[in-house]
């Protein structure tokens, strides 16, 4: 499905978190481009693969304005894609507070702040990362655990030579990689 995005909309960046709320300024064709005033850095990203996150906030929720009052949200309106906040001050005031006017300051660092303001990842990367992790788990019990890696994979010779080595008294090998062949070394001593 793909997003709608309107000029002065509120997004936060999924890969640059620490960058804070940032404001959509235009899309146009293929290119979306997001300011984000809180540290001055503009950014350009793919309209259809933006890492974006839209901030909703949801009744309850306490938000702060630029000039640093805050509301709590007991109602949000969606007028022409822009969100409108309705709620009560600390002195019970009622306000309305526009997206637009939001504190460029707020960031999502707690993984329950992300999630309750609805920047979680797709079910399909969530998947992902349980198999990678799941995958790490069997590696790190294999009893050869420190022969293997990302990069290199043993073969039958070397796994042979690294157990005689493993057996003496006196560990040490050098290892020739590049022509995929052991030596062991003369100990120390």
């Amino acid at each position: 499905m793909a997003q709608q995005y309107q000029p002065g909309q509120r997004w936060i960046s999924d890969s640059e978190a620490e960058l804070g709320l940032g404001t959509i300024l235009a899309s146009d064709g293929r290119l979306l481009t997001v300011l984000y005033p809180a540290t001055g850095e503009t950014r350009q990203y793919a309209l259809r693969n933006a890492p974006l996150t839209r901030v909703r906030f949801a009744p309850g929720d306490e938000i702060t304005h630029f000039d640093g009052w805050k509301l709590t949200v007991q109602e949000v309106d969606d007028i022409d894609g822009l969100l409108v906040y309705h709620g009560l001050t600390a002195q019970h005031e009622e306000r309305t507070l526009p997206e637009t006017q939001l504190s460029n300051f707020i960031q999502f660092r707690l993984a329950s702040d992300r999630l309750f303001a609805g920047q979680i990842d797709p079910m399909n990367w969530f998947g992902l990362r349980y198999h990678t992790l799941q995958h790490q788990s069997r590696l790190l019990q294999s009893s050869l655990w420190g022969l293997g890696g990302a990069r290199a994979q043993p073969i039958a010779h070397q796994l042979h030579i690294a157990r005689e080595v493993a057996d003496r008294v006196a560990r040490a090998c050098c290892w020739r990689t590049k022509w995929a062949w052991a030596r062991p070394s003369r100990p120390a001593w």
